[in-house]
């Protein structure tokens, strides 16, 4: 027994861990190997990664300090377990909802990441069940939950052994180990919509749920962040005309509910909501009404919307400028001149003023 345990502590020594503050019942007594932690949202996934920190300290990593291939293992005699992929205690990757790794799917769950590596830049990244173990004493391949297999990279000399998220965009990002010249990545993917919708439909079972705002940016999301058209719909009805206590048709409900027909390709459904909108629309509301539907490609219907409110509020130079650009955009260039000057005339804020003439002068007005 004594023997093992000499042979168990040699193993640790070419590691430059010592004796770990694990085996210590003071349980704050530093290691001689740092403990790391790294964080990645991707999406509203929380993604984290806990390791140590070994250092090269002038030796050859991979090949003989990490060898290739299954390590020999001490305890139990004569076993091979792949390497921690770190130091001293396993290493643990933790995700709060399901994920793909290199395409394969891997559920939520905390998870120890064990890796072996290969001669030929290929390398084996092991998620097991076992989170908690000390270093790959205590590894049971039957725990194993995934295994995939990825591609290293030569890179520059890295003293510390490091862990971190590269190649980030919406939907993923790539975890990547790097140590001594190598680096060791996996990509982690999410279905952020179908993950942010899971959580939606639960939030709208809480007390969130009896606030209009949570609809309709509930219905936001579904339409236009998830494509869901159908389910927005479904969604925005209930502030718009459900039986909860603060269903009312409002501007912003109702320019959503609009929005979300239009996204589904049903151009007159969503226009006819347009028209229920004007009644009950303000000054600044009209205004983002016209420009609503310049952005449509309807000018015709943003010249209506834009005289209605110049007609509804005519000492605002604002709405002189905007009705304006909609002239301007359906063909009508001397009216659109004409309110263009009947604004600069108002002595308009500097914003609208400076609008006015850039526009002016795009349609040929010397202005000096």
């Amino acid at each position: 027994m004594k023997t093992k345990i000499t042979r168990a502590f040699l193993i640790l020594a070419l590691f430059g861990f010592g004796i770990s503050a694990a085996f210590s019942q003071i349980w704050y007594l530093p290691d001689n190997v740092q403990p790391a932690k790294v964080a990645q949202t991707v999406g509203v996934t929380e993604i984290m990664i806990s390791y140590s920190r070994p250092a090269v300290n002038k030796r050859t990593v991979w090949g003989d300090l990490v060898p290739f291939g299954l390590m020999n293992n001490p305890f139990p005699e004569g076993e091979k377990r792949p390497w921690v992929a770190g130091g001293n205690e396993a290493t643990s990757i933790s995700f709060s909802d399901d994920v793909k790794i290199e395409g394969k799917n891997l559920a939520a769950g905390t998870y120890g990441l064990y890796m072996i590596i290969h001669e030929d830049q290929k390398a084996t990244v092991i998620f097991n069940k076992n989170h908690t173990a000390w270093d790959t004493f205590f590894y049971d391949e039957s725990q194993d939950v995934l295994r995939v297999e990825v591609t290293t990279k030569k890179v520059e000399h890295k003293e510390f052994l490091t862990y971190e998220f590269i190649d980030l965009d919406r939907t993923s990002t790539t975890a990547a180990l790097s140590w001594s010249d190598k680096l060791i990545p996996f990509k982690i993917e999410v279905d952020v919509d179908a993950v942010v919708m899971a959580k939606i439909e639960e939030e709208l079972k809480t007390v969130r749920g009896f606030s209009r705002e949570t609809w309709e940016d509930a219905a936001w999301y579904a339409s236009l962040r998830a494509g869901n058209h159908d389910k927005a719909l479904e969604w925005i009805e209930v502030p718009i005309s459900g039986n909860r206590r603060f269903a009312k048709k409002t501007f912003r409900s109702l320019f959503l509910k609009s929005r979300i027909l239009e996204a589904k390709g049903d151009s007159t459904k969503a226009l006819a909501v347009i028209e229920e909108i004007i009644p009950i629309a303000d000054n600044s509301e009209l205004n983002q009404l016209g420009y609503e539907m310049l952005r449509r490609g309807d000018t015709a219907k943003a010249v209506e919307i834009f005289e209605l409110n110049a007609n509804k509020h005519p000492d605002d130079p604002n709405v002189h400028d905007s009705l304006g650009e909609g002239y301007m955009n359906n063909g009508q260039k001397e009216k659109a001149i004409k309110s263009f000057k009947k604004s600069l005339s108002m002595n308009p804020p500097d914003n609208v003023k400076e609008n006015s003439i850039k526009l002016l002068k795009e349609l040929g007005v010397d202005m000096k």
